[in-house]
């Protein structure tokens, strides 16, 4: 089962712990993980499905290179991390 892990900035704003959940697609898989803490999807993702701007998911250390393609099949033994993007000047 594919582990999800939410880094630690976004967990001082709302607890998700990280979890492991049934193998599938990258959206199917962080949908399952939203459950056990709904308040992170709307941080994560905006209206349309896409990770926001202002987030990055990695699969395998591998930062997913289309926000709004999330159809990327996941296997039992991927990881997934869900980050805080950096920015500023």
């Amino acid at each position: 089962m594919p582990l999800v892990t939410f880094a630690p900035q976004l967990q001082r704003h709302v607890p998700c712990p990280p979890q492991q959940v049934p193998a599938g697609s990258l959206d199917t898989v962080l949908r399952t993980a939203f459950m056990a803490a709904p308040m992170i999807e709307r941080y994560v993702l905006d209206e349309q499905g896409a990770v926001r701007k202002h987030v990055a998911v990695f699969v395998n250390n591998e930062m997913i290179a289309k926000r709004n393609d999330l159809s990327q099949p996941l296997t039992d033994s991927d990881a997934v991390w869900v980050i805080q993007a950096l920015s500023g000047g």
